[in-house]
């Protein structure tokens, strides 16, 4: 009998390398999430439904060659870490809370995933000269879109794509946007919330 989480991970032809990498993550995120919060506690039955396959929906999205994503406000490295154990890819991972951090670290560690964790705040990132060259830049329940795209901007005027995941509000989020951005985006239905969607940004130019 096929498992729920093998048949999530069928659905995305994770390789079976990945899968066992994504399964060590699982097993260590539930772990830890006895000492610090990493995800809701009512989602950690539902785990594999609620935040991996909602990671591993970014799959089809990435662009062709993506070979390094940035997330930003990593927390639980949920999608970032899961996209980058899933496709092979390397992450830099933005992170402030330390505990978190450490948690994303011996993740990256225990799974043989190249990701880079930075503990810096997000507002830095904008006079930061060392922002790295990435093809894709993610958000998951991060911040209203506008401030977003301040967040993201470093990576978005350097060509990444950004995905990120909103939730039933994603219009008014937009409304609001329009007045300080220039933006060409796509909208695609979440597989994981019928009232949610990925929004895949092109470009944001500020006005």
């Amino acid at each position: 009998m096929t498992e729920p989480a093998d048949s999530i991970l069928a659905e995305y032809s994770v390789s079976r390398e990945s899968r066992v990498k994504i399964k060590t993550y699982v097993a260590l995120l539930l772990n830890w999430q006895r000492r610090i919060n990493l995800i809701g506690p009512t989602t950690v039955a539902s785990i594999w439904d609620r935040h991996i396959l909602d990671s591993l929906q970014l799959l089809p999205l990435l662009p062709p060659g993506t070979r390094h994503i940035a997330e930003l406000g990593s927390g639980a490295g949920i999608p970032g870490l899961v996209i980058a154990m899933a496709a092979n890819l390397e992450a830099h991972l933005y992170e402030s809370n330390a505990k978190k951090a450490a948690f994303l670290r011996e993740a990256a560690r225990q799974t043989e995933t190249r990701a880079s964790v930075h503990t810096v705040r997000l507002e830095t990132l904008r006079d930061n000269p060392a922002v790295p060259i990435v093809q894709c830049v993610v958000a998951r329940a991060l911040a209203p879109l506008p401030l977003l795209l301040e967040y993201a901007e470093p990576f978005l005027s350097h060509g990444a794509i950004g995905l990120f995941h909103k939730g039933q509000d994603v219009d008014v989020e937009l409304t609001a946007a329009t007045k300080c951005w220039n933006m060409k985006f796509k909208k695609h239905v979440s597989q994981c919330d019928s009232r949610g969607v990925i929004l895949e940004f092109h470009e944001a130019i500020r006005v």
